[in-house]
């Protein structure tokens, strides 16, 4: 069975996962703030059309790479059943080939331009897109984390370079940053082969067993695959309206909002990476403590990073002046950062570790329903873009709750006055950024985020004090260590030490 995750191995995963998400925020940046700059604005909404759709192709495995992350987490790579996991990729290969083929002549034959070219390409990444999740699914679960931080970079600064070659050489035409994002694809799949070569390369099971096992990962998987891409659906089915409804520039300038939104989740994805895994390997008893400890420590830190909005109004403003009315976009749906962060950080990782993928999918399902009949109202009823965005707020709000009410009722923890605290400082952020002044809004939520951190001074004390306190254990254990080292010879006499949250001291 795999090793324990102790104190400092789990630090030194959150750091390298932040590495890799640090290359991910430049290359972000570029994509998100570089590239409008110097392309034309259809082309522009042309690509983002091509991120949108692309983003869903990781359904079309129909949960085999869940399942893997579900019976497969608890083990080290040496562990792992080689030939079991080899037979499921090739099945993985050879269906998503015939799937992209299948696409490839649909679009080129029926469509139009640039749907043909859109969806061509599209129909390329079912094939990059889930071979390099496998790849990074294996790393992570196996928590050999820094190799997949050096797939990551290594993916994200192919991108990142092609990308800026092509503005170097003034490439206009959409499709070429599409081909960069499937080129980057490659690479990724290139490092994985590389330090995953029992994953790919030997001898498989027989035909049957191979379907037994994927039968066996299919059906443990495919709950927490709906779960999870029923879950991007909140956002993607809300800007697949707009793209239908309204016109390509609308289009680009709300999908412009969305990228900027979702540089602020960097962070939070980088410590989502080692989470799962983690949490996998901790004593039941310790986290409810450790869900309390981790929820203390993101909602603070979120709505203080939300004040950078105002200033990033102003750079943006003066940087991509044709893109002036997404940042009026932005202001109302930079609060979904919020709760998609406790989402993806805590909720569904908790629910993944307790086996409650049918909550997750329960939440999801309702939330899409409201949204799907929001969405409509506001498009083909109201006509109504703020609305909608509005709307997509509230649907992301009500899918983090129902997912906190579930995981709360399982760990048997009450939390309702963070909730209600929460709703004001949601309300009064998107509040200040659509009515007020930029800098008379800066100032007004400046002094709501001084009320909240009145309202919970004892929570963030607390929260400091235990950090200190954390790090002045680790030193004194160092010291000891040096000081004593004839205790390595008895470590095996000594029982295992743990923090309150269930994560192993390492002396």
């Amino acid at each position: 069975m795999a090793q324990n995750i102790t104190t400092k191995k789990f630090a030194k995963n959150v750091v390298y996962s932040i590495l890799a998400q640090i290359i991910s925020l430049a290359v972000s940046f570029v994509l998100t703030l570089i590239v409008p700059k110097f392309i034309d604005e259809y082309q522009y909404s042309y690509w983002q059309t091509y991120v949108l759709y692309v983003g869903y192709v990781g359904v079309l495995h129909f949960g085999l790479l869940d399942g893997l992350v579900l019976r497969y987490s608890k083990y080290d790579y040496e562990e792992l059943d080689k030939a079991r996991l080899r037979s499921q990729f090739i099945i993985l290969l050879i269906f998503t080939s015939i799937i992209t083929l299948f696409t490839s002549v649909i679009s080129l034959t029926v469509a139009g331009y640039p749907d043909k070219i859109i969806f061509a390409l599209v129909a390329a990444g079912i094939i990059t897109k889930n071979i390099v999740t496998y790849s990074s699914y294996m790393f992570q679960i196996t928590n050999r984390i820094s190799k997949y931080v050096f797939l990551i970079i290594a993916q994200r600064l192919a991108y990142g370079l092609i990308v800026v070659l092509l503005l170097i050489l003034k490439v206009n035409d959409f499709y070429w940053y599409c081909i960069a994002d499937l080129a980057a694809d490659l690479v990724g799949f290139v490092i994985g082969a590389v330090f995953n070569r029992g994953l790919f390369l030997g001898r498989s099971l027989k035909l049957r067993e191979a379907l037994g096992e994927l039968k066996s990962n299919v059906s443990s998987g495919i709950i927490l695959m709906m779960a999870n891409w029923s879950a991007m659906l909140m956002i993607g089915g809300a800007k697949m309206i707009i793209q239908w409804h309204w016109t390509e520039l609308v289009f680009g300038k709300v999908s412009f909002a969305f990228s900027v939104s979702n540089i602020f989740l960097v962070f939070v994805s980088a410590i989502s990476v080692v989470m799962f895994p983690s949490l996998q390997r901790i004593e039941a008893d310790k986290l409810p403590s450790l869900y309390k400890t981790v929820r203390g420590m993101l909602s603070p830190v979120l709505f203080f990073m939300m004040i950078f909005y105002f200033i990033g109004c102003w750079i943006l403003n003066l940087w991509l002046p044709k893109y002036s009315e997404s940042l009026v976009y932005l202001g109302v749906l930079l609060p979904i950062i919020i709760y998609s962060s406790k989402v993806s950080l805590l909720t569904n990782n908790y629910l993944k570790v307790y086996r409650k993928e049918k909550l997750m999918l329960l939440a999801n399902a309702i939330s899409i329903a409201v949204g799907a009949v929001l969405f409509v109202l506001c498009a083909y009823v109201f006509d109504n873009l703020y609305a909608l965005l509005g709307c997509v707020v509230f649907v992301i709000t009500l899918n983090s709750v129902l997912s906190e009410i579930f995981v709360l009722r399982t760990i048997h923890v009450k939390i309702v006055k963070e909730f209600i605290i929460e709703a004001v400082m949601t309300v009064g952020f998107i509040l200040c950024a659509s009515f007020l002044n930029l800098w008379i809004g800066c100032a007004v939520y400046g002094g709501m985020l001084l009320v909240y951190a009145i309202i919970n001074y004892k929570s963030i004390i607390a929260l400091i004090r235990r950090l200190v306190r954390r790090k002045s254990s680790d030193t004194v254990a160092s010291k000891e260590a040096v000081a004593c080292p004839e205790n390595e010879n008895s470590s095996e006499e000594q029982p295992e030490n743990t923090t309150e949250d269930g994560i192993e001291e390492e002396k």
